[in-house]
């Protein structure tokens, strides 16, 4: 009996599909913005679980950025970081044949241009859970 040793595809377990922009709000303003840190640390964590065997990335955690490097750095590290998981997370969804427009454009448009009118960042969050809710139902489907 010979057999070789080959790598599963199938998903070690099975990530998150449920985020909202309603629930993101209501939950982050009763718990004082603490659950905006773990959805956020969620994201990281998972954008690394699904694309990091592929592009051979880390993206940050989020709790190393809010309590340590966004601070050190005057807040430019946030802008860097939502660039980058904003491009990962598009490529990713590329890569994966997942059509949804989604990129670090997606971040400056309305992430940063999208504070002049206001809900600009609300559509850019939007945008985001529902990139990674996309990613990740694919995730648990497809490995």
């Amino acid at each position: 009996m010979d057999q070789t040793y080959q790598p599963s595809r199938a998903p070690v377990g099975q990530l998150k599909t449920n985020r909202g922009l309603l629930k993101y709000i209501l939950l982050s303003i009763i718990t004082f913005g603490i659950y905006g840190i773990v959805l956020f640390s969620s994201i990281s964590t998972d954008i690394n679980v699904i694309a990091g065997r592929y592009d051979g990335k880390r993206t940050m955690h989020y709790c190393l950025l809010v309590f340590l490097v966004g601070w050190l750095t005057a807040g430019i590290a946030f802008f860097v970081w939502y660039h980058r998981i904003s491009a990962r997370i598009g490529a990713e969804l590329t890569r994966r044949g997942v059509y949804y427009r989604f990129g670090a454009g997606t971040y400056w448009l309305w992430g940063v241009l999208g504070t002049f009118i206001l809900v600009g960042p609300l559509v850019y969050c939007h945008k985001l859970f529902k990139a990674m809710n996309m990613l990740s139902l694919h995730y648990n489907t497809h490995g």
